[in-house]
């Protein structure tokens, strides 16, 4: 049975043999819709004078036929609808007048704006913000009482307040390596969430020590997380071609305990033994030890492509990603200050890439956080929005907290915690101009709070990276500001 529909302004295009909204705006065309013929009356110039079109799906391609009207009663409907269809045409060409022709009128594109046209749009937006609460207003003058205004509203922002639980923390393994014992343990989080971590602790002296909440990277590479940081002894081929490209082939957190440090480190969520499987996963991808090279390249493209379906859930059932791993981190902090080994007044945190900006923000929501090193990841948000949207995606999302206050802002809650931050100048993931502005205000923020020789801004002439060179200069910063 044929049914007038109305009108369908958006339509999925195929192979068709109408190339431009004009010529389909120029037919009335009959269609296929969920098995039922729909009549799609577009008004046009050509249904002005009575024609009308068949439309026929053939698989995916859509061809457009045209027939005059058969029956009497056809041209009858056709001769009482001249006045409604003239009407619509006029409607149509007034539409036309009013917006014009893209094709005449192009919007202004910036060059590389991965946005393209839409990227003015998005730069006014932005520039409207008015950073309420950065330390640099001048309503705000004592650190203390600006912390205790913004901290509440970033934890806010998270959307993620998952109730505190029993820890039920258990130690699984027990390793001596030496110099000093690594342990396998778990814990609670949440109620909902059971965290592997490593846990290195120096030999010697039993007093309580100095320690690091060591925060391990994204790099696209999902099989292994803690593990980045922590040696073992059979590590994958894969694993350490990682480090050996982003760590100097070091695992860092060894040099930290090395140094006296209590270290912990997570698998963060999505990450190593938290990595998402499914059900139709091949077997080989749920045993890491023998996965190939191959298997290893597969699972990191499949958990890349998933991780806009991950943040989809995670918007859907009400909290954001960041939200996850930020909680997870200071809830991190909360088992670690647990442990006799640990000194609680003395916690500092490391982290490269998305590692550095869980340091970041680690730093600036946890007042126990007393040193902080954030290497590849700071930066002004804004100036990320002409092309450097795409690194890392949603995950480095906090949804309204560019109205508020930037990323700057954010780590220089660690004030007046020691800050260093680090940035390789051929680092493809923000653009320098950008990170000098975001050092020039954490530096404005100490200066005004009275401490600037706690914040330092370090550049190398490097890509992407957590050296070997870096991280001698990054763990003396932790020495300058943890040790007594």
């Amino acid at each position: 049975m044929t049914r007038m529909a109305t009108p369908i302004l958006a339509r999925s295009r195929a192979d068709d043999d109408c190339d431009t909204w004009d010529e389909l705006l120029e037919c009335g065309a009959w269609g296929t819709m969920r098995h039922s013929p729909v009549r799609l009356p577009w008004p046009s110039r050509r249904a002005v004078f009575g024609l009308q079109a068949r439309r026929t799906v053939h698989s995916r391609r859509i061809r457009f036929r045209w027939r005059r009207p058969r029956s009497r009663r056809d041209r009858l409907m056709n001769a009482f609808s001249v006045r409604s269809r003239l009407a619509a045409a006029l409607v149509l060409l007034g539409m036309r007048a009013i917006h014009g022709d893209e094709r005449e009128n192009p919007q202004a594109a910036v060059p590389d704006a991965q946005v393209g046209t839409l990227y003015p749009f998005l730069k006014a937006t932005a520039g409207r913000s008015q950073h309420g609460l950065s330390f640099l207003n001048d309503r705000f003058r004592d650190a203390e009482m600006w912390k205790r205004e913004a901290r509440p509203k970033v934890l806010g922002l998270l959307q993620y307040d998952p109730p505190h639980g029993d820890f039920r923390a258990e130690v699984a393994e027990r390793v001596d390596c030496g110099d000093y014992i690594r342990e396998k343990v778990y814990f609670n989080t949440t109620p909902d969430l059971r965290v592997p971590a490593y846990l290195l602790l120096p030999k010697g002296d039993a007093k309580p020590r100095a320690a690091v909440v060591a925060l391990h990277d994204h790099g696209a590479f999902f099989a292994w997380g803690k593990e980045k940081i922590v040696p073992l002894e059979r590590e994958h081929p894969e694993l350490a071609a990682f480090k050996r490209t982003y760590y100097s082939g070091r695992s860092y957190g060894e040099s930290l305990v090395r140094r006296g440090y209590v270290v912990i480190v997570i698998d963060m969520f999505y990450w190593g033994e938290r990595r998402m499987l499914l059900p139709g996963d091949p077997p080989a991808w749920r045993n890491r030890e023998t996965m190939t090279a191959e298997d290893v390249v597969a699972f990191n493209r499949r958990s890349g492509a998933n991780t806009t379906l991950i943040a989809t859930g995670l918007f859907e059932a009400g909290a954001t990603w960041s939200g996850v791993m930020f909680i997870d981190d200071i809830r991190t902090v909360d088992y670690l200050v647990t442990r006799p080994e640990v000194d609680p007044n003395r916690i500092g945190c490391c982290g490269l890439s998305v590692g550095g900006f869980r340091a970041a923000h680690l730093a600036g929501l946890d007042p126990r956080i007393r040193a902080a090193i954030v290497v590849g990841w700071m930066s002004t948000y804004e100036s990320m929005l002409q092309n450097k949207l795409t690194s890392i995606g949603f995950m480095k999302v906090v949804p309204g907290l560019y109205q508020e206050m930037d990323l700057p802002d954010v780590a220089s809650m660690a004030v007046p915690g020691g800050l260093m931050a680090i940035h390789g100048t051929r680092d493809g993931l923000f653009t320098n101009d950008g990170v000098q502005a975001a050092f020039d205000k954490i530096a404005a923020v100490y200066a005004k709070a009275g401490v600037p020789e706690r914040f330092e801004g370090v550049t190398y002439d490097g890509p992407h990276e957590f050296s070997a060179e870096m991280q001698e200069r990054a763990f003396a910063w932790l020495d300058r500001w943890l040790t007594p």
